[in-house]
């Protein structure tokens, strides 16, 4: 980076400090992020369908195959890094617990059943992001990786088909 030791010190109190904030300023620009704030009003289900076609959109747009730094993190640190594992790891905890709201803001707007499994869908939906941005490294193809998470999502009833249409 073309700074001394002391100036990065200066800057950051250590390589571990850098790469959270880092992190930190890489969740708040990711597509995920839509699902941080409970639409006032609107469908609850179109949101999570938009924001799975951004983050569609996004992979195929990463012609290196870089993936998503939070998912790399994951299986770079957890369980490896005991410092930085758990800070990565209760970011993902907390985009899961984000859309357990989203989910039980839906269940309770009548978009979903009201039987919905809230804490299980919600885990497999992040889990099924976590699993977009792995297979992306090796199937790049917006309309594949769309297709998956649009049969996945359908599965659940969170599908909209009027926001399919504008893909």
């Amino acid at each position: 980076m073309g700074i001394t030791r002391s100036s990065f010190y200066n800057a950051f109190e250590s390589r571990e400090a850098m790469f959270m904030e880092a992190l930190e300023r890489y969740l708040e620009r990711s597509p995920d992020r839509a699902l941080a704030v409970v639409p006032p009003e609107g469908s609850v289900c179109a949101l999570i369908t938009a924001t799975f076609k951004t983050v569609c959109q996004s992979l195929a747009r990463d012609v290196d195959a870089k993936g998503c730094l939070a998912v790399n993190s994951v299986g770079a640190l957890c369980n490896v890094d005991a410092e930085l594992g758990p800070k990565v790891a209760a970011h993902m905890v907390e985009r899961l617990g984000r859309i357990e709201t989203l989910l039980g803001v839906a269940v309770a707007r009548g978009e979903l059943p009201h039987d919905t499994d809230i804490a299980a869908t919600a885990l497999t939906l992040k889990t099924f992001l976590v699993g977009l941005n792995v297979m992306a490294k090796v199937a790049p193809d917006r309309a594949a990786l769309w297709s998956a998470a649009g049969a996945m999502l359908a599965s659940f009833g969170i599908l909209r088909e009027s926001v399919t249409r504008e893909a």
